[in-house]
């Protein structure tokens, strides 16, 4: 259950109160005169951003010979010192 504090008390203690919230992660209720005028919640944990290793898995083709060589090893000119 969430705690309740007076509009008045939260004036007067809200960095401490705002510390709990982050600390306990627990809701707390601003009242005037009884009534919840807010709620003080602690913020989602970040979300951790998509690894890209492995990202284009699926999206690659291959369209030639990958272990034959381009071109003859007589065109290559670092052979021809």
């Amino acid at each position: 259950m969430a705690e309740t504090v007076s509009i008045s008390r939260f004036k007067a203690t809200c960095l401490g109160l705002l510390a709990k919230v982050k600390r306990t992660g627990r809701p707390i209720l601003v009242t005037r005169k009884g009534e919840v005028i807010a709620q003080i919640l602690s913020p989602p944990p970040p979300e951790k951003p998509p690894s890209w290793l492995g990202s284009f898995h699926s999206s690659g083709k291959i369209l030639g010979d990958v272990v034959f060589p381009a071109v003859e090893a007589k065109e290559w000119d670092v052979l021809r010192a």
